[in-house]
């Protein structure tokens, strides 16, 4: 079994998308570091403090905002705006103006 076959340690939480219920984890602020450098794909990771553009919701956010969702047999590193428009972490841009 591959480390992200594995739940994260976390409790998790109902949240609604799209006509159906997903599991939502809750991570306390003091973890978010660690589990950005674990799910985030790309290189370089980010600082919690950065700010990032969802290109389907067209909102500037935090880093730090991301959620995490368990969807099928893997975790999803997704943004604030995921339940209204289903972006994941592969739809984050840095805005123009950084």
């Amino acid at each position: 079994m591959k480390d992200t076959d594995l739940h994260l340690p976390f409790p998790t939480q109902p949240l609604a998308v799209a006509g159906r219920v997903v599991d939502e984890y809750i991570i306390p602020a003091d973890q978010k570091g660690e589990v950005l450098k674990k799910l985030y794909p790309f290189v370089p990771v980010p600082s919690l403090d950065a700010m990032m553009l969802d290109i389907h919701e067209e909102k500037r956010f935090r880093v730090g905002e991301f959620r995490v969702l368990r969807g099928g047999a893997m975790d999803w590193l997704v943004s604030p705006y995921f339940p209204s428009s289903g972006g994941t972490v592969i739809d984050w841009v840095a805005p123009d103006d950084e």
